[in-house]
């Protein structure tokens, strides 16, 4: 999953609260390195599946998080004492522009995995609700938040399973793409973003976020984040594709790559200790009638083909 920063919320006559611009740099340092380790794997560096499990997983959430947890704060900041209408479109637009430009691209490049709503979107339609909660006690947008982490946990529904209702967050079978960043739960940072600032309004919290370090390299980047999104993801690819043009990378184990998936997919749904047998048992049959090679290639289907399902059958039994 991939994180985004938000456009720059306040025109330029205001001055700009240092904190903000240092953090938001700070995540954009860090996209950037998650992005990077997402261009080693495609580019066969890494195993498949590194960067969308574990660590590396949480990694990319935390991104996320944080920079919508950013841009709720700088709605704040940006129409208090008023809403400043011509600023808002203006932002919101610039963001909305973005989005559909990173979806037709992914669209045309990578169809399977296409960004349909990732984190400008989420920040889009994030920018869009928050304007109820810009007048409403920061308790308000506490509540609200916590209701929108905790429903995909317990609002999933079939219903929602519907290509128009992927954009909500409560489908049960969740669709494939390389940055899906749903309203829920996703909303829930941003509002609590936009509470922290109106708190720290109130408080001597706000003197020293202006106080804070406006002049480092990482304030200047975060003062422009959108740009440096669409900028340097390009930027790593090209570097990455270089890289494989003079050092490529090692050939991939098909029978490391198959014992991977196996488990990655079985695990879903299987105790780990049962996929273990499962996929240990498919693959010896898989070579025992010279089945491995021609799944591998593609020539054959696991879904269209009664050998395979047999096996998968018999493991299965064996495996519990």
């Amino acid at each position: 999953m991939a994180a985004v920063p938000e456009a720059q919320s306040a025109s330029p006559r205001r001055s700009r609260i240092g904190f903000l611009d240092t953090a938001r740099g700070i995540a954009l340092v860090a996209m950037a390195t998650y992005h990077l380790g997402w261009d080693l794997e495609f580019f066969g560096y890494l195993d498949p599946g590194t960067t969308s499990h574990g660590l590396w997983k949480i990694y990319a959430r935390g991104i996320a998080g944080s920079f919508l947890f950013l841009a709720g704060m700088s709605l704040v900041l940006g129409h208090t004492p008023a809403i400043r209408w011509q600023a808002f479109w203006r932002r919101f637009l610039m963001i909305a522009g973005a989005a559909g430009l990173i979806t037709a691209a992914t669209a045309y490049a990578m169809p399977q995995g296409m960004i349909f709503f990732g984190i400008l979107h989420g920040i889009a339609a994030a920018s869009l609700i928050g304007l109820a909660f810009l007048r409403l006690p920061a308790a308000v947008s506490i509540i609200v938040a916590l209701a929108a982490l905790a429903a995909p946990w317990y609002l999933r529904s079939p219903v929602f399973d519907t290509p128009w209702l992927w954009w909500v967050g409560l489908s049960e079978t969740l669709p494939r793409s390389n940055d899906y960043v749903p309203l829920l739960p996703w909303l829930g940072p941003f509002l609590l973003g936009m509470a922290a600032m109106r708190l720290a309004a109130g408080s001597k919290w706000m003197e020293r976020l202006a106080t804070g370090p406006s002049s480092n390299l990482l304030a200047r980047a975060g003062r422009h984040s959108l740009a440096v999104y669409l900028i340097h993801q390009p930027v790593l690819i090209a570097l990455v594709y270089g890289l494989s043009v003079v050092l490529p990378p090692p050939p991939p184990d098909p029978v490391a790559d198959y014992r991977r998936s196996c488990n990655q997919a079985c695990v879903q749904n299987q105790d780990a200790t049962m996929c273990t047998r499962f996929c240990d048992c498919t693959l010896d049959k898989l070579m025992e009638q010279e089945l491995f090679t021609p799944l591998q290639s593609g020539a054959i289907r696991a879904d269209q083909d009664e050998r395979i399902q047999a096996i998968a059958q018999q493991c299965t039994v064996a495996a519990q």
